[in-house]
């Protein structure tokens, strides 16, 4: 990196919560900053702010005085983009809105230094876009950054078309000089985060419209069973869901009004209704009033006998967590085979979801089925996810639901819903993962890592979709893809192949 951007000047426009947070990252890491707004008295209200914050951390003990004072000495206020000329780099985090990024970068572009390089925070906009209003492109580049800037590791470094090569280098390692770890991505809808993201809350936005169970118990199968850090429905009450509905609607007009992005009803309805989430006091939780604990519909404790025989069947190398826990808690006994893993419990067959119903299930089998949804962890997870034949009697149900409460797990019973929910999210979150792969968006090491550090996924999705088998993530989505007849489901070309037994022998289990 060079020397004028190791040590330099850093511009930051736009005085919003995103764009205090950059100027925080890159002073502290010891670059003076100027921060600009069109409003100066934002800008310096800004200042203030986080003056007073970081303040408030060191009264408390959890900050050094000097440190924080020679941060807050490095930020200025600039008054004018002509304040700015001097800067190596110039980070641009106003309002998404096209011709007002071209028009300042236009104007950056005749006053700054022919070496300045210049950087968008967009989420959503094309850094080539932004780009075309400059005489040298290759100047520009994306830096998304994700809130809150000063404590999120992740940064995506987007290439527009004309982005260098050598614009691309210098922004990987100042990000590393910052304490970040950077993905680098092409210019396309979403980046990597937002795009592959959509699936996280699409289908539990979809089980909350087709009423398979409240929002408490959605976001419980999902943070509680599932290994997300938060549920769905919970982490757009933070984000705001104004803010998660424009991404969405984004991204699938970006994407020509692809299925698979389609934006959803509920959500449409409660930024209409102005029920925003935590900033409105209301979204799907309530936070204007004294709360009581949401009450998620856990099964009581089964009152059936432990069973006689538990079995395990078939092969559980991507399941050996659970089937570690059947063995040394319930003693089951292994019949190890090629076929898909699952348990007989006496009479019952218990069985990880596969995108088909429990009925259809129990038909095929000619057994009462039981179905049980994927855990991140199930040694870890406090909570599994089932749903139930409706051939089942009560007893076949409470057999499996003591099983698995035998082995320390809350059980969340479900309608008889296809891919149950955390099956049905991983397969979407992967299919979209391998799309971005396949078309060089950015390469599968980068794709993880950006998922990961982006929105703290306990796995990335392709490093899970691979330990659980690609087979079953595809046989997922074709059993969805036939349940719903939409193309939303639809398995993506590198799906297929990566699940194809002559790509990856043993893949068909």
């Amino acid at each position: 990196m060079n020397a004028p951007l190791l040590n330099g000047q850093v511009a930051v426009i736009g005085a919003g919560t995103m764009g205090i947070g950059i100027a925080q990252v890159a002073a502290a890491a010891g670059h003076p900053v100027r921060l600009f707004d069109i409003a100066p008295a934002a800008a310096q209200r800004a200042i203030d702010d986080l003056a007073r914050r970081l303040r408030q951390r060191v009264d408390g003990g959890k900050a050094d005085a000097a440190t924080t004072e020679a941060l807050l000495a490095r930020l200025e206020r600039a008054d004018s983009l002509e304040q700015l000329a001097d800067c190596a780099l110039v980070i641009e985090a106003v309002a998404e809105n096209l011709a007002i990024k071209q028009g300042l970068f236009r104007d950056l572009e005749a006053l700054c230094s022919p070496t300045t390089l210049f950087a968008s925070n967009t989420s959503s906009l094309s850094i080539t876009a932004i780009a075309g209003a400059l005489q040298h492109p290759e100047r520009m580049a994306g830096l998304h950054f994700f809130n809150p800037a000063p404590l999120m590791k992740l940064v995506e470094i987007v290439s527009g078309l004309e982005t260098g090569a050598e614009t691309l280098a210098a922004l990987q390692a100042l990000a590393q000089r910052w304490g970040k770890q950077s993905v680098v991505c092409r210019s396309t809808p979403g980046f990597i985060v937002n795009r592959v993201a959509r699936p996280f809350y699409a289908e539990t936005l979809r089980a909350l419209e087709e009423r398979v169970a409240d929002a408490a118990t959605l976001d419980a199968v999902l943070r509680d069973a599932g290994g997300f850090a938060m549920g769905p429905l919970q982490l757009t009450d933070l984000i705001g869901q104004d803010v998660n509905y424009a991404v969405t609607e984004s991204v699938y007009q970006a994407f020509y009004q692809d299925p698979r992005f389609t934006p959803s009803l509920v959500q449409q309805e409660l930024v209409a209704a102005g029920r925003l989430g935590r900033k409105s006091g209301r979204g799907f939780y309530r936070y204007d009033a004294p709360r009581s604990a949401a009450e998620i519909a856990f099964a009581p404790p089964a009152q059936a006998a432990l069973p006689q025989r538990v079995t395990l069947h078939g092969d559980w190398s991507s399941l050996a967590d659970l089937a570690q826990l059947l063995s040394e808690n319930a003693g089951a006994i292994k019949q190890p085979g090629q076929t898909s893993p699952h348990v007989t419990i006496d009479d019952v067959t218990l069985m990880l979801t596969n995108g088909k119903t429990a009925d259809q299930l129990a038909d095929e089998r000619g057994t009462p089925v039981v179905l049980f949804d994927l855990c991140a962890d199930y040694a870890r997870a406090s909570a599994i996810a089932i749903s139930c034949a409706a051939q089942n009697d009560a007893q076949h149900n409470a057999k499996a639901i003591r099983l698995l409460q035998s082995l320390g797990k809350q059980v969340i019973p479900l309608p008889d819903y296809p891919g149950l929910l955390t099956m049905r999210t991983l397969a979407m979150l992967a299919n979209e993962a391998l799309d971005v792969v396949n078309k060089g968006v950015a390469g599968a090491e980068d794709t993880d890592l950006a998922m990961l550090r982006g929105v703290n996924y306990p796995r990335g999705p392709l490093a899970w979709g691979a330990a659980l088998g690609w087979r079953h993530i595809l046989t997922t989505l074709e059993n969805l893809q036939r349940y719903y007849g939409e193309a939303r489901y639809r398995p993506m070309p590198l799906l297929r192949r990566y699940a194809s037994p002559a790509t990856f022998p043993g893949a068909e289990r």
